[in-house]
């Protein structure tokens, strides 16, 4: 049977989400807390890669499993908890169709990123500390442009694998909550490195680096040399992933 497991984690101690040799990441974190849990080989398929250092408020995988009906189990989750490091945490299993994908068959994704502007240790590693004012409203007319184009290269890591560097972003603006800003950003699909990129570009707009004009223009021109640094890791967050209904059993 397959299953979608969906999970919460902190990323400061990982190498990202996905498999890599001689590095601790949530992905071998996850397949062998299920594996020993379940006493059978387990190897989980995630909605996507997160980098070393980012967080999930909600994260999903699929995974495979010859056990018994596992999302009618009420052990399960608080087993798998208690074997599980604190940061990372299981919210809940759902059984699925057997072609549904973690990654594939996902409609949207919600990132958040989180901006302190002023120093606060109990945000240093869930924040960019950026002291200063920038201009809210010009990042948010920035974000309007965002939703006029489908082309992000400028945002994308050089030299990736990704066949194709189109997206739809349904949905992008910037808030001012007291000391911190939270730049909320919803797509069909995200490619790596893309919403920190497109942060470190808004903040030049914000602090009057560039003006709006060239901001679409960096978008227009699909070269990453022309856009801003990326932000750093620790202020972002996968906040939501959204499935079509019909893929749950």
């Amino acid at each position: 049977m397959r299953y979608f497991i969906f999970i919460s984690y902190k990323g400061t101690s990982y190498h990202g989400w996905q498999l890599q040799p001689n590095s601790i990441t949530v992905q071998k974190t996850l397949d062998n807390a299920l594996s020993v849990v379940l006493n059978e080989k387990i190897s989980t398929i995630g909605a996507g890669r997160t980098d070393a250092g980012v967080h999930a408020l909600l994260f999903c995988a699929h995974f495979d499993s010859i056990s018994t009906d596992l999302s009618t189990n009420p052990k399960l989750i608080f087993k798998l908890n208690s074997y599980l490091p604190k940061d990372i945490s299981v919210n809940s299993i759902f059984k699925v169709l057997p072609d549904a994908n973690a990654r594939f068959s996902a409609i949207s994704r919600t990132y958040n990123y989180y901006i302190s502007r002023i120093k606060d240790p109990f945000f240093d590693n869930s924040s960019w500390f950026l002291p200063g004012n920038p201009n809210v409203a010009a990042m948010n007319e920035a974000c309007q442009k965002l939703l006029s184009h489908s082309d992000f290269t400028s945002f994308s890591k050089l030299h990736s694998d990704t066949k194709t560097n189109i997206c739809k972003i349904y949905s992008a603006t910037w808030e001012e909550k007291e000391n911190r800003l939270v730049f909320t950003i919803k797509a069909d699909r995200f490619l790596r490195n893309m919403v920190r990129a497109i942060v470190g570009t808004m903040i030049e707009i914000g602090f009057g680096k560039i003006n709006i004009e060239e901001f679409e223009q960096i978008i227009v021109d699909k070269n990453r040399c022309g856009a801003g640094k990326s932000a750093p890791a620790q202020g972002l967050f996968l906040t939501d992933i959204e499935y079509p209904v019909e893929i749950f059993i």
